[in-house]
């Protein structure tokens, strides 16, 4: 446990006067003002990630991706985390933590403890929390009303089109690669999008066609699509259904103030592909029935 902690403390340092993180029973951390957000989420091995074509660090670097990435979702930013390490005999969690700590790098929410276990898979569990900052609400999926705007912070199925390249081989173009080992979260377009009045918003973990279905069910709305925002080298079944993109989906009810906002931030402008509708049972694409494509966990 101890190599795992000089992992962490390498790549994000000590804790401040008064905190505890790594190393102890519990972590205590100093409390940020705002209301606090809770997220947890998983990668499991042949789940997930498959071994044999992306790494270990990866799959670190995949747990604490989507867990931060459901922080931003509502608007908030991700300020602590814990993980917990399933490895089987053989399996160096140093690896695993060395991914989870350049995320929480990147993502600017330190992990503060964890555990390790045995295990007969390779799983990473992350939980994490973070702020909610000013009186607004949080941006919630059950947010959209009719009329609103569907944009999208960015192109989807890139991920599908990194992973299908990987089983064929193939290493370039190297943005798709990146984007299926090394996905990111929209943290900041978060904030942004609640700053700028969105109604709703989630992000596309799943696949954009089975988290629109989530988002309208949630909402009591229809989903009227135009088009679908494909990332360069993927294919619309891939930006549909390839799931893992985590670009956020907002429903806004004034789509010019949201891109004017996102400038204005200096992030990349969201892109508008539809809108809501007051028929709930109305989801289309160019016209024909939106199917609910996607993955969905499927228990007993």
């Amino acid at each position: 446990m101890r190599r795992i902690a000089e992992v962490f403390e390498r790549s994000l340092g000590l804790p401040p006067d008064g905190d505890v993180w790594i190393g102890d029973d519990a972590a205590i951390v100093s409390v940020p003002r705002g209301r606090l957000v809770i997220a947890t989420d998983a990668a499991v091995a042949g789940v997930h990630a498959d071994l044999s074509l992306t790494g270990l660090d990866d799959l670190g670097w995949k747990a604490l991706t989507a867990t931060v990435s459901d922080i931003g979702a509502v608007g908030a930013r991700p300020s602590y985390a814990v993980v917990d390490f399933c490895v089987p005999p053989g399996i160096d969690p140093v690896l695993l933590a060395t991914g989870v700590a350049e995320a929480a790098a990147e993502w600017a929410c330190p992990v503060v403890g964890g555990d390790v276990t045995t295990a007969q898979e390779v799983a990473v569990s992350a939980a994490a929390i973070g702020v909610l900052e000013g009186e607004g609400p949080p941006v919630l999926r059950s947010g959209a009303s009719p009329g609103d705007r569907l944009l999208v912070t960015g192109p989807l199925g890139a991920s599908a089109a990194g992973l299908r390249l990987l089983r064929a081989g193939l290493r370039e173009p190297a943005s798709a690669i990146a984007a299926h080992a090394r996905p990111l979260a929209r943290i900041a377009e978060g904030v942004v999008a609640r700053d700028a009045g969105a109604a709703a918003m989630m992000d596309v973990s799943d696949g954009l066609a089975i988290d629109l279905h989530r988002l309208a069910d949630a909402s009591g709305v229809g989903v009227v699509l135009h088009t679908v925002p494909v990332a360069p080298g993927a294919t619309e079944e891939e930006a549909l259904g390839g799931g893992e993109d985590f670009e956020l989906v907002v429903a806004s009810p004034d789509p010019a103030g949201l891109v004017d906002a996102f400038v204005a931030a200096g992030l990349r402008p969201p892109i508008e592909f539809g809108r809501c509708s007051a028929d709930r049972a109305e989801r289309t694409l160019r016209g024909r029935p939106l199917e609910r494509s996607g993955f969905e966990h499927v228990i007993g």
